[in-house]
């Protein structure tokens, strides 16, 4: 049975200027659920990660100043909104759901995290939303206890996971593709194992071509054994922080390639949701959750 993390905190605790792009968190679930895509069964919530899996992948004087909400304020400012107890019971439930999630998808072969894909945060640092890196923090995991030794991570997100390239820089178990929008946040990038960076304004046809042309060749460089796969739909035309212009049809197709991959070399896949900005909430909500059926079609059990 396909498994999906998802907690009534992913869409509370923010401020107030926040909560517009965050309804996407209660949205997905229910239109899903709506559409007859999945059931309740399908929905579990994660409880809170350990501090030994944060500290695995976080450096201790960052978690410190986490746990004790003693984060300078211009580190704070860099995060996007401020500290609180909530917040930080967030970041924890949404890591190890996407533990949790890779657990379930070498099992069942897929499985998704409503949230997730917070991959601006390094290892002490936070950054653009996000305060403790996901994906980076399961992966890490998966290779600690030898469950996988050769992980890839497909970051399409249209901001490049400067966090997670730092963060496992020095990890040769695990590969880092990130292929995003060139003169885009962050502007200042780290090194990916392999970076893509795209032209502003680049349509379907030529992104799709790029990661047809590129996925091949993540397999023959690293010949994963697990995927980890951030989703980002902030590469819609319609997205109001993206500069790319992929339509809806365009962000399927993206996925369905991915997933494809997957299902041709075998591989079970974690899906994290990452970015979405588009003015109008249905288009988010539309293009995350043809995620989610498109994965479930080919990689469902």
């Amino acid at each position: 049975m396909v498994k999906i993390a998802y907690h009534d905190l992913y869409a509370h605790p923010l401020p107030e200027g926040h909560r517009f792009p965050m309804l996407k968190y209660e949205l997905i679930p229910a239109q899903l659920l709506h559409e007859g895509v999945i059931t309740q069964d399908n929905l579990f919530a994660p409880e809170l990660l350990p501090e030994a899996e944060v500290l695995r992948s976080h450096d201790p004087a960052y978690w410190q100043q986490l746990k004790d909400f003693t984060l300078p304020a211009r580190e704070q400012r860099r995060i996007g909104f401020p500290l609180n107890a909530q917040l930080l019971e967030r970041e924890l439930r949404i890591a190890q759901g996407t533990i949790d999630g890779a657990m379930y998808a070498s099992q069942h072969g897929i499985a998704f995290n409503v949230a997730g894909g917070t991959h601006h945060a390094g290892s002490d640092w936070g950054e653009g939303f996000c305060i403790l890196n996901d994906q980076a923090i399961a992966a890490n995991h998966l290779i600690a206890n030898h469950i996988y030794d050769r992980i890839l991570i497909i970051d399409l997100d249209v901001h490049q996971g400067n966090g997670t390239a730092e963060m496992l820089q020095n990890e040769p178990r695990i590969f880092t593709f990130s292929m995003h929008g060139e003169k885009n946040f962050p502007f200042r990038k780290e090194i990916s194992d392999l970076d893509i960076g795209l032209d502003e304004g680049i349509e379907d046809a030529r992104y799709l071509s790029i990661l047809e042309e590129t996925l091949p060749h993540l397999y023959e460089l690293h010949q994963p054994e697990f995927v980890f796969y951030l989703s980002g739909v902030d590469v819609l035309a319609t997205d109001k922080l993206g500069k790319l212009a992929l339509s809806k049809a365009g962000c399927r197709e993206r996925d369905r390639m991915v997933f494809q991959f997957c299902k041709d070399h075998a591989l079970p896949v974690q899906v994290s949701m990452g970015g979405g900005y588009s003015p109008e909430i249905r288009d988010i909500v539309d293009a995350h959750c043809n995620t989610y059926k498109v994965g479930i079609d080919l990689l469902g059990d």
